[in-house]
């Protein structure tokens, strides 16, 4: 049997997909065979100041935001943010997830070891340099200062941007977008768009869809 391939939708800025990369770290462990993470990108912050300013201008504007994040995080003992998460706002997470577009186009192209996941590592260093210390993870002078503190080429990442490679790996995920009306960060898409879980979705809900799916031959997946 081939492996369940999720398709994995985030922005770099939603509070809770910060949250939730732990859960996919405990896939990985829990079904190592099993699975496949296919990383994709959904702008739900493209214009951000534009985003808080409309969504919470009855709540509270951006302190209300503010509030409402780290209300969320002391939720959970496993993830921290600054005091000031979100005093400054960054102007679009479309620059940083065209950035991590860069970066798996290393992987796509073999010119890093496929596991050293440089994907997943660059994307949560962003994640945790956002809400832990306030980077503008959207300036790419910090993308870059990032990525070099983990090693990275960075002249090979620029080159996937200036030859527009990067550009088209995203417009990809633009497109898977559209084709499964994902909305919500973060989103994960299995059994070839049948089923799929939105926002903040425990561990044992998706360890139950992952078993039933491993467990149900494909031509038994449907009773229609």
């Amino acid at each position: 049997m081939k492996p369940i391939r999720i398709f994995y939708f985030s922005d770099v800025f939603c509070v809770w997909a910060y949250i939730a990369q732990i859960r996919l770290e405990e896939l990985k462990i829990a079904f190592p065979e099993d699975i496949v993470i296919d990383y994709h990108f959904v702008s739900v912050f493209g214009n951000t100041r534009e985003k808080l300013e409309h969504g919470w201008r009855d709540r509270g504007g951006l302190t209300g935001y503010q509030n409402h994040v780290k209300a969320i995080a002391s939720k959970f003992e496993h993830i921290s943010v600054h005091s000031d998460v979100w005093s400054r706002v960054p102007a679009s997470s479309i620059s940083a997830h065209l950035f991590l577009k860069a970066v798996q186009m290393l992987e796509i192209k073999g010119l890093v070891s496929e596991s050293d996941k440089v994907l997943e590592k660059t994307a949560w260093a962003f994640r945790e340099s956002f809400f832990t210390k306030l980077a503008d993870i959207s300036d790419r002078k910090v993308q870059f200062a990032i990525a070099e503190e983990l090693g990275l080429d960075i002249t090979l990442i620029q080159k996937q941007i200036d030859s527009g490679e990067a550009y088209a790996l995203l417009s990809k995920d633009f497109d898977l977008i559209k084709e499964h009306q994902v909305s919500v960060s973060p989103t994960l898409i299995f059994n070839e768009g049948r089923q799929r879980l939105n926002g903040n979705v425990g561990y044992r809900v998706i360890e139950a869809n992952i078993r039933e799916l491993l467990n149900n031959p494909p031509n038994e997946q449907s009773w229609c």
